[in-house]
């Protein structure tokens, strides 16, 4: 028989994995008597464990969630994913920095030696867009309160920044886009599907009752959420949308291009295809490449691009 304390980490571990443990598995596994199994259910509850005892023909245990954070356990995997994620924890932009530096603080400190010479090996540097540094923080109690009405789905009411008067809305999922939170929901007064800045919710108390959820006009959350970045009519497509061959090989392109489509044109040139808000912004996306342009389609794209030679000449004359 394993000594107690190797015995009563490896009970724990097992509760952890799995609900409900009857009692003659739980003894099977760690091969020990029954009678053993309850005297290390019990040391465990006064290690603060909150052990419940299920009742039935076959008894068993349940390790439940319990009002006190009680010691945890970790594999070795487990525990360095968990210190990578609170190193990269600083670029959620959900104001939870600081609490993060100090769990893995914490966490570094309780780790045996093999494992934190892992983790100060990898030391994670999270680069932040500059576009992104300026973006106002989330309150972490307010993606706690959109998270709940979600998981909870009640009807939601909130101030947001620059509209009046206050939504009501159905919230439906939470979601991070280059580092910023959104809250995709049902908009009750206006009949249709929104998506709102996390940063500029200021909820209100108490929710309403409970919906039932409805279909999001996509096949998942992230292709829903993608589209109405790229277009308002949901068809995932942006509204202005060009072809145009490049003086430049596929390889290089394809190194630039997010959203589009490259290909190979024959040596050193390729077709790429893009999107964008603007005809007038799509040309000038593709400028950026500085090489020779031959536009395939449509003449919307042709227009625009000779509006920005215009401008561009009245510019470099002033």
């Amino acid at each position: 028989m394993p000594k107690t304390s190797a015995r009563l980490l490896s009970m724990l571990s097992l509760l952890q994995a799995r609900r409900d443990w009857p009692g003659a598995l739980l003894a099977e596994r760690l091969d020990i008597s029954p009678r053993t199994v309850r005297r290390d259910v019990d040391r465990l509850r006064e290690l603060g464990y909150p052990i419940a005892t299920i009742k039935g023909p076959d008894g068993g245990y349940r390790l439940d969630a319990g009002s006190e954070l009680p010691p945890l356990l970790f594999d070795d995997e487990q525990a360095v994913a968990l210190a990578v994620a609170l190193q990269i924890a600083t670029t959620s932009g959900a104001g939870i920095e600081e609490a993060a530096m100090r769990a893995l603080h914490t966490v570094r400190q309780v780790m045996p030696s093999r494992l934190r010479r892992r983790i100060d090996t990898l030391r994670v540097t999270a680069v932040e867009s500059p576009a992104n540094r300026a973006d106002p923080r989330v309150d972490g109690d307010v993606l706690l309160t959109l998270g709940a009405a979600v998981h909870a789905r009640e009807i939601l009411r909130f101030d947001y920044a620059g509209a009046s008067p206050p939504r009501r809305v159905e919230p439906h999922h939470l979601v991070t886009w280059h580092g910023r939170w959104y809250l995709v929901a049902w908009d009750s007064d206006r009949e249709d599907w929104r998506t709102f800045r996390a940063d500029r919710i200021t909820p209100r108390t108490p929710t309403g009752p409970r919906f039932t959820p409805r279909d999001l006009p996509a096949d998942d959350v992230a292709t829903f959420v993608a589209s109405r970045f790229r277009g308002s009519d949901g068809s995932g497509d942006w509204p202005c949308q060009g072809e145009v061959i490049l003086d430049l090989p596929a390889t290089t392109v394809a190194h630039y291009v997010r959203d589009g489509v490259v290909e190979e044109a024959g040596p050193d040139r390729c077709r790429l295809v893009l999107g964008s808000w603007s005809w007038a912004g799509l040309a000038a996306s593709i400028g950026r490449f500085d090489a020779d342009i031959e536009v395939v389609g449509p003449p919307e794209l042709k227009e625009a691009f000779a509006s920005l030679a215009r401008r561009y000449a009245q510019a470099a004359r002033v």
